[in-house]
């Protein structure tokens, strides 16, 4: 039989009313340009001879960078405020703020990524699908060839972050948390040197990602089972009116709270960070310290103050000690490291927990903050700001700090290279310092900002605790300059040396170096941008 003949019988429905969706292309041109950029850089791979891939890649990356950071400066200039994308993305002062940092750190990282320092090949593999140690990834190193594919893994995890920033929607924020991740382990795991140690790094990320990341997908479900909606405007209401769902909001709530803590890199969801930093390429790392923090960060305040803010006395606490955990043991543990790049994931361990004690003070217009003024979030993209700034330009001297065999990243091996070196023992005081949070340095603004949402907030008693942890990781910031100003090289037959970085290397390394000292002795103006970016749409 016919089954056309049975529609008539069966009864006729009526055509379904599809309504286009409504895309507000302009404030999210930012979001599309990435989205371009990422897909032709994918095409290039593809019909690009590989001699022309590489120039190609960088070009390709730093136009859809900067037509992302055009847009996003012309929609702060018209003063858009909205949730856009079917309400799914809030174009607020947070997340214009957020994308300007996360963008211009992402120009620093493209340096970094195409940096060839010491020779004529970058720190990425020449063959990640070759074995270690195989003739096919020799025959790769012979002929010089270069993983362009990093670029658009770059792009894509840009794209991801934008959007896990924005997020206004939790299912909108676990698909953004999917697509930036996934990029990230990729990259992990492909370091030209070590490369047995950047794979088990990257596994590790992965593996640990993926529980992460269930845990967070749990949290979402019981929060819609309680609210019966993703948006966190409706989670929100729910935590004012009903009582009753209290013990499961409480539940989705510390499930998504481990989701985005491990982001963070927060103790005791921080287990990966040592490793990953220490296996990962050095650009991949010092990229990742930035970008990753800073969007966790946002995404972490938005979901706590916007959708959970009745919720403020059960995870303050919660999170102040989280705060207190990622304080001490990124603060003790680091002192005894022997690798700078171990350190360094110690102390973005440390950093963490000092700048959750501005998120733990909740100091928002909603608890009491005279609008304009600094208060929890502005303090978050300070803190972020110049901990990028000197992040960027020291992961850049450890790329240029190299023996014959590549990077060299064992502490006492920098030792001299102050008095060798000049400018290159300037600019490790100049970052170091600022890690430490000395004076006159960006460092120590970001921890002032935050230290004061935190007192504010009614936790002087964190903000002590900080003081207390940022005077013991002085100690190993400072032994870094010690090692390298006061202390002799060892005789080697493989002595180390510091290679010139190109030119866009050294620009780069100016322009951190000079507002790390700028954002430490005239702060005011940065800060004063930050707060006029600093309420959350609801």
């Amino acid at each position: 039989m016919n089954p056309v003949l049975l529609i008539p019988a069966l009864g006729c429905l009526a055509p379904l009313d599809v309504v286009a969706p409504h895309i507000e292309y302009g404030p999210l041109m930012p979001v599309f340009a990435l989205m371009a950029g990422a897909c032709l850089a994918v095409l290039v791979e593809a019909f690009v001879p590989r001699s022309g891939r590489r120039p190609t890649q960088i070009i390709l990356t730093v136009a859809a960078l900067a037509v992302a950071i055009a847009s996003t400066l012309t929609t702060i200039a018209k003063g858009t405020r909205i949730v856009a994308g079917q309400g799914t993305l809030a174009l607020d002062g947070p997340t214009l703020a957020t994308w300007m940092v996360l963008l211009v750190t992402s120009l620093g990282a493209v340096v970094l990524f195409a940096e060839r320092v010491g020779g004529t090949q970058t720190a990425f593999v020449a063959s990640a699908s070759s074995a270690p140690g195989s003739p096919l990834e020799a025959k790769a190193e012979q002929e010089h060839r270069e993983h362009t594919e990093v670029y658009p893994l770059l792009m894509f995890a840009v794209l991801g972050m934008m959007c896990f920033a924005a997020s206004d929607d939790l299912i909108m924020m676990f698909v953004a948390l999917e697509i930036f991740s996934l990029p990230l382990y990729l990259l992990s795991g492909m370091s030209r040197r070590r490369r047995l140690l950047s794979q088990e790094a990257a596994l590790k990320y992965f593996l640990l990602g993926a529980l992460s990341s269930a845990l967070f997908l749990y949290g979402i479900v019981l929060l819609y089972g309680c609210a019966g909606s993703f948006k966190l405007g409706a989670i929100a209401a729910v935590g004012v009116t009903q009582v009753g769902s209290s013990r499961l909001i409480i539940a989705g709530m510390v499930l998504v709270a481990v989701g985005l803590l491990f982001k963070v890199g927060a103790v005791p969801f921080a287990s990966w960070t040592p490793d990953v930093y220490t296996g990962a390429p050095t650009p991949v790392s010092g990229w990742m310290a930035v970008a990753t923090k800073l969007v966790a960060l946002v995404g972490l305040m938005r979901v706590l103050y916007v959708g959970l803010g009745a919720m403020r006395w059960d995870w303050q606490i919660i999170l102040a000690v989280v705060a207190v955990a990622s304080m001490a043991v990124g603060a003790v543990v680091g002192l005894a490291q022997t690798d700078m790049k171990r350190l360094l994931a110690y102390s973005a361990i440390a950093h963490a927990g000092f700048v959750l004690v501005g998120v733990v003070g909740a100091w928002t217009i909603q608890t009491g903050m005279t609008p304009g003024h600094t208060g929890s979030v502005s303090s978050v993209l300070v803190y972020m700001t110049a901990y990028g700034l000197s992040s960027i330009g020291f992961w850049l001297l450890i790329l240029m700090v190299r023996r014959a065999g590549g990077e060299s990243t064992e502490i006492d091996s920098w030792a001299g290279l102050g008095r060798k070196h000049p400018w290159f023992g300037v600019l490790v005081v100049i970052f170091v310092l600022s890690f430490a949070g000395i004076p006159l340095t960006a460092g120590f603004t970001g921890k002032l900002v935050v230290f004061l949402a935190g007192w504010r907030g009614g936790y002087a008693w964190l903000v002590l605790l900080g003081v207390l942890f940022s005077l013991v990781a002085a100690a190993f910031y400072l032994r870094i300059i010690v090692v390298v100003f006061f202390r002799n090289p060892k005789d080697e037959d493989d002595p180390v040396e510091v290679a010139e970085p190109s030119i866009a290397g050294w620009i780069t390394l100016i322009i951190c170096a000079v507002f790390t000292i700028v954002m430490g002795v005239a702060p005011q103006p940065i800060i004063d941008l930050f707060n006029q970016a600093s309420t959350f749409l609801r």
